[in-house]
């Protein structure tokens, strides 16, 4: 079944632009989240989610009850919520393989849910820009394709991507929204900024830019975090990017240059250390092929309870 709004399916043959003159509530719900300052998350009860992350969990968690994630240009970042069960899944999308991912979201969401009973899947989507290259743009019509496609019925409930998330300034464009949280008690979504984006954010981070494809990093039965175990080969020509300066690392390592958050380069630089630190992380990080596994302690926040500390 398709993707809808307001009960009514979307044209997908009709430019973003025109869905949304279509329904106008769609960019009145966009402007109120702009208008929102971000709000800066702790990490008592936060489960933060990196790129090419995923996370599941429901109002039931007496753990996590706060997913988010930012730093996303180009990306989008979307939330998947069954009403019903309030299962809500988290994720950081980059356009490397949409429609696999979706389908992986939709399932993981739809395994805490009764889909059969009360209440229904309702997705969020913001994040991207107009960017030079129009990769949000791109990723937006991924996006809205890959939930037309899904079995059952997604009612699109926030879209506030691309053109609607774009400011100007001296003829560059920016993103206005860089990250949201989700609060999983209440379903509310808001602007949001994470001092904190551990655990082991290098080597989420190192997962990432080796190529790895999306990953569920979280257990909410059992309400443990899970990293890996998470194997890549020795990074290409790491000494080379490591001694570029920051233009450099800038101009080649992001799909928007202009726009990205000023601790962008430090991220970089930090996780290419940590891959010249570990080429080869079965040696190194996961000698015995079991992932690391995180509980949030009784200050509400994570504490490693299996597998070697790196």
């Amino acid at each position: 079944m398709p993707l809808l709004i307001n009960g009514e399916r979307i044209d997908l043959a009709r430019p973003t632009g025109d869905i949304v003159r279509h329904h106008p509530h769609l960019e009145e719900k966009a402007k109120l989240l702009r208008s929102q300052p971000a709000q800066i998350v702790e990490p008592k009860g936060l489960l933060y989610v990196q790129q090419r992350e995923f996370a599941v969990t429901t109002p039931k968690d007496g753990s996590v009850s706060i997913l988010g994630s930012d730093d996303a240009t180009t990306c989008h970042i979307v939330v998947l919520r069954h009403t019903g069960s309030g299962a809500t899944c988290l994720t950081h999308c980059d356009g490397s393989d949409t429609e696999a991912e979706v389908s992986l979201i939709m399932s993981s969401v739809k395994s805490f849910s009764n889909t059969t009973g009360y209440g229904r899947l309702e997705v969020h989507l913001v994040g991207g820009f107009n960017d030079d290259r129009q990769l949000s743009q791109k990723l937006t019509n991924q996006l809205l394709r890959a939930f037309d496609l899904q079995p059952d019925d997604v009612h699109l409930v926030t879209f506030c991507v691309t053109e609607l998330n774009d400011r100007e300034e001296k003829d560059v464009h920016f993103p206005i929204i860089y990250g949201i949280a989700v609060n999983v008690k209440t379903a509310e979504i808001f602007p949001a900024t994470f001092p904190e984006k551990g655990p082991d954010e290098d080597l989420r981070s190192a997962h990432i830019l080796t190529g790895a494809p999306l990953t569920n990093i979280y257990d909410a039965r059992m309400e443990q975090l899970h990293i890996g175990p998470y194997f890549w080969r020795p990074f290409p020509h790491v000494d080379f990017w490591l001694e570029q300066d920051d233009k450099q690392i800038l101009q080649n390592l992001s799909t928007s240059p202009l726009a990205e958050p000023p601790h962008f380069v430090s991220h970089i630089r930090s996780t290419l250390t940590f891959l010249k630190e570990h080429p080869f992380p079965s040696r190194s990080l996961f000698p015995d092929r079991k992932p690391r596994i995180y509980k949030k302690n009784d200050e509400g926040l994570w504490e490693q309870v299996c597998s070697d500390r790196i």
